[in-house]
């Protein structure tokens, strides 16, 4: 088995069989062989277009993080809307939060990673996060 794996996103193949006005989705996760966390790509094809359906993660009790790497979308975030342009990540700590995303331009793309089942254990040396404050 490999130990790393590389590809670029438009590189991999897409979901098929969704509905006709899903996203492209490229499913990271599975195309890479991750096995720890989620990860996905979505891409609108046109602004108004539904990037995440609303849902909330308390079956599976997992956060979420949203990258917006092109494009500006709007997220709905327990009955708030919020405007996220490219580069705004938007973390949901709360597995009950309801959320959803809509393309707000063409070609908006997100960066989806979630997980969940315990806190993530960091590697790094925690001097390197000094200076960096914590929510809540």
């Amino acid at each position: 088995m490999a130990r790393w794996t590389v590809s670029e996103v438009t590189a991999l193949p897409p979901v098929s069989g969704g509905e006709s006005d899903d996203p492209v989705w490229y499913p990271l996760q599975h195309a890479l062989g991750i096995d720890t966390f989620g990860a996905n790509v979505f891409v609108a094809e046109r602004a108004g277009q539904t990037l995440v359906e609303e849902h909330d993660e308390r079956g599976s009790a997992q956060q979420e993080l949203y990258l917006v790497t092109e494009g500006r979308a709007a997220f709905a975030l327990d009955g708030e809307t919020l405007e996220a342009g490219t580069g705004t990540a938007i973390a949901v700590t709360d597995p009950a939060v309801r959320r959803g995303a809509t393309a707000l331009e063409p070609r908006t793309t997100l960066l989806v990673i979630g997980a969940g089942d315990g806190p993530f254990v960091s590697t790094w040396d925690p001097g390197h996060f000094t200076e960096i404050p914590r929510p809540g």
